[in-house]
């Protein structure tokens, strides 16, 4: 009985220290690979009320995106116009797609969208409207229309701007959780 005891304290021991080697192996793993395959940001500006405000803290992908192309209604980041800027937008259009804006609302392909996460009136800025997105290029505005800096004024964005897909909300701990 005694004997049967050592063995099952040694087979205890020994999971013990496998498990906290394979935990301490993805600790660094993740520091390493922290600003390759995801990252942490904040958000600085009002351009995505009430989806995301001023203060939170997110979690973003940067690894899908090597594999896969942006989808309508992903939230993104994208490396602004000035290099330290960057600018957190949801996709409306993709390669192909014909952007229209009416009447104070987004039409995609013809088809007016339901978009129950917008703030505000889209209205019109420097692009030519209805406007076809091009090869390798988004569409993307901010969730708050009338406050928000995006393709209606900065152009369509190139997918090598795109730094990442938002992914969580860490921060502040009662929004924790997904973005969508």
């Amino acid at each position: 009985m005694e004997e049967q005891d050592q063995v099952t304290k040694k087979g205890w021991k020994r999971e013990l220290r496998e498990w906290t080697v394979a935990l301490g192996m993805a600790l660094v793993f993740a520091f390493l690979f922290q600003n390759y395959v995801y990252a942490q940001s904040e958000v600085h500006n009002i351009s995505m009320q009430n989806t995301l405000v001023a203060g939170q803290r997110l979690i973003e992908d940067k690894w899908s995106y090597h594999f896969k192309h942006p989808q309508r209604g992903d939230i993104v980041i994208i490396k602004g116009p000035e290099s330290e800027l960057r600018l957190v937008k949801r996709v409306i259009g993709i390669p192909g797609d014909e952007i229209d804006v009416r009447d104070g609302a987004v039409y995609l392909n013809g088809e007016l969208t339901h978009e129950p996460y917008v703030k505000g009136m889209t209205t019109t800025s420097s692009i030519q409207f209805p406007y076809k997105v091009e090869p390798g290029k988004l569409f993307v505005m901010g969730d708050n229309r009338e406050h928000s800096e995006d393709s209606r004024s900065l152009g369509p964005i190139a997918f090598s701007s795109i730094e990442g897909k938002v992914v969580y909300r860490i921060w502040p701990i009662d929004k924790f959780g997904n973005v969508y």
